[in-house]
């Protein structure tokens, strides 16, 4: 029976720069169907190839660190009969690059976990002996971690504590973090987009958020018991389907010949993710979403992201953005960089309280209020500054009259 190939996917990478990150098995080794066999990294995501039958791994063509395409040969899979007698001879085990064999000659879990898996393992402190493995052969999954952290599971000693990630290197007190994929393509990305391509202008407004709050108040135990957090994020972007409404140029995007502007609204969200750059998951047709779908949408698109779950397509096709950069304490960041082709991105600071003048029975008052600064950097080549003020209006309207 002829080998199968392996390929990487078209509708993973399609659009994006993939290198192969890891090989989870060597050659020799049996793979079930379905069994993660190989990792890529792309510029936005790293995915997991599964085997397309069982079999062994008998040829690797694509070495750890090689640029592949969409539809690449990544590798060979031999039928179990055709190899059962025989073991693989040194050199052909040796093809698998010394970083492949080293993480896959071990029989344990441990020896097979992602680099997903181990961050998450460091970021809660949890040894990889505490976590049951729930996947092909006891491997620990990026969920299971996450189960194990929500339980409780014992922390890490030192010693037990999940290796970082190969490629950080010291000395002479200096550290040396080799760019990853996706930092590389997000350093292009943002020079090409701010020095290149858009001329970015940026209005700020201030927005009571009391209003917010308080529905959020009353309404957070009933989306907790659903089981979706109700974030402040999550009114952001309804309020933004307001002022897109209002100021539909604003959803569109620049070309030569027109702006193109779809009807359907499609908003990704700036996630975070420690160490390793900037992610924005879609949320697909916002407009046809309530306040809970939106929470809904939102958190299930953020847990995947910070578990490194997320697919290529779940980053493509947003026709505006959010980056809610308060979350790390800062106020004001402008301009934020426009995320092509998009023509505007919004930037939400952090909440404090802050004096502000009210007017209440027709006398002016000084008064404490929740506050926040919200920004708008657009595309001057595609809106105009009483554009971008009136879509700000609409914004702050609509959050500070919540209800």
């Amino acid at each position: 029976m002829a080998n199968i190939d392996v390929l990487l996917p078209a509708d993973q990478a399609e659009g994006t720069r993939a290198q192969v990150l890891r090989w989870l098995k060597a050659v020799g080794q049996p793979v079930a169907r379905n069994e993660p066999l190989v990792e890529i990294e792309t510029d936005k995501v790293t995915i997991e190839v599964p085997a397309p039958v069982d079999g062994v791994l008998a040829e690797i063509a694509a070495a750890e660190g090689t640029d592949v395409a969409p539809g690449a040969l990544l590798g060979r899979l031999a039928p179990p009969a055709a190899v059962a007698a025989t073991a693989p001879p040194p050199a052909a085990a040796a093809a698998a690059g010394g970083r492949a064999a080293a993480v896959t000659v071990s029989a344990g879990a441990e020896a097979r976990m992602s680099p997903a898996v181990r961050r998450l393992l460091a970021e809660h402190g949890l040894a990889a002996g505490a976590v049951r493995g729930t996947g092909e052969g006891g491997r620990i999954t990026a969920d299971d971690v996450l189960a194990a952290a929500r339980q409780g599971a014992p922390p890490a000693t030192a010693a037990s504590v999940a290796p970082a990630a190969p490629g950080a290197e010291t000395g002479e007190g200096v550290r040396r973090v080799p760019h990853t994929l996706m930092r590389r393509r997000i350093a292009e990305h943002m020079v090409q987009s701010l020095l290149h391509t858009a001329p970015h202008v940026t209005t700020v407004f201030q927005a009571d958020l009391g209003a917010v709050l308080a529905h959020r108040a009353a309404h957070k135990a009933a989306f907790e018991r659903n089981r979706t957090p109700l974030t402040l994020t999550a009114y952001f972007v309804a309020a933004c389907v307001d002022a897109l409404q209002a100021v539909p140029e604003a959803n569109g995007r620049w070309t030569e010949d027109a702006v193109l502007v779809p009807e359907r609204i499609d908003i990704g969200v700036g996630t975070a993710l420690e160490g390793r750059g900037l992610v924005v998951p879609v949320i697909r047709d916002v407009a046809r979403l309530d306040l809970a779908g939106i929470a809904a949408a939102l958190a299930e698109l953020v847990e995947r992201a910070r578990a490194d779950r997320l697919t290529p397509a779940d980053l493509k096709g947003g026709t505006f953005t959010i980056s809610n950069h308060g979350v790390s304490g800062s106020l004001l960041a402008a301009p934020i960089v426009i995320n092509q082709p998009q023509s505007a991105i919004l930037g939400v600071g952090k909440l404090e309280k802050r004096a502000v003048v009210v007017t209440r029975e027709g006398r002016e008052e000084i008064a404490i209020r929740p506050c926040c600064y919200v920004t708008l950097t657009i595309d001057h080549r595609v809106l105009d500054g009483h554009q971008a003020n009136r879509f700000m209006e609409t914004l702050v309207r609509r959050l500070e009259r919540w209800n």
